[in-house]
């Protein structure tokens, strides 16, 4: 079997960041763009813990969907196996720079969120309990300060 396009990605220097991952075309013709927001470095800094990752997946899925101009083109939030990050998936064709502001926006909203995580309840999620808000807030505001703040064109492109 050919290896699929995300596991050809160079892990070993593969920085925190916004990466395209693919674009799809649909049977009927629309684009779906395949995102990496990468936040943590693959084998060399530790993965998001599982709590941490459910929470982050929670609440971004929870503000892209109710974003006012993004909402719309949301088809999916949600964290890799990996735990170093999640994939976003948009309808339509867009660059990794195009939603840098998106991305930031949400990370603002998680690092700042206090309240009841949306979703969260025996009825509504099946691992309810599995939590951490407090460490999804220290995770979102570190992605902020050492990646979406500063980002630059190497945090953009995957490694060659």
């Amino acid at each position: 079997m050919e290896k699929i396009a995300s596991f050809t990605v160079n892990h070993l220097t593969l920085s925190r960041g916004i990466y395209l991952s693919r674009r799809d075309v649909t049977p009927g013709g629309d684009i779906i763009t395949t995102f990496d927001i990468r936040m943590s470095e693959p084998n060399r800094q530790p993965p998001l813990d599982g709590a941490t990752l459910h929470t982050i997946e929670h609440l971004a899925a929870t503000y892209l969907r109710n974003h006012p101009e993004w909402g719309q083109r949301i088809i999916y939030w949600g964290p890799m196996g990996c735990r170093t990050g999640n994939y976003l998936l948009l309808s339509g064709d867009y660059t990794p720079r195009d939603i840098v502001p998106l991305v930031t926006e949400t990370m603002e909203f998680i690092s700042g969120y206090q309240g009841e995580i949306p979703g969260a309840s025996p009825r509504d999620c099946g691992n309810y309990s599995y939590m951490n808000p407090d460490n999804a807030r220290i995770e979102a505001r570190r992605y902020l300060d050492e990646v979406l703040y500063t980002i630059t064109d190497r945090n953009l492109t995957y490694p060659g």
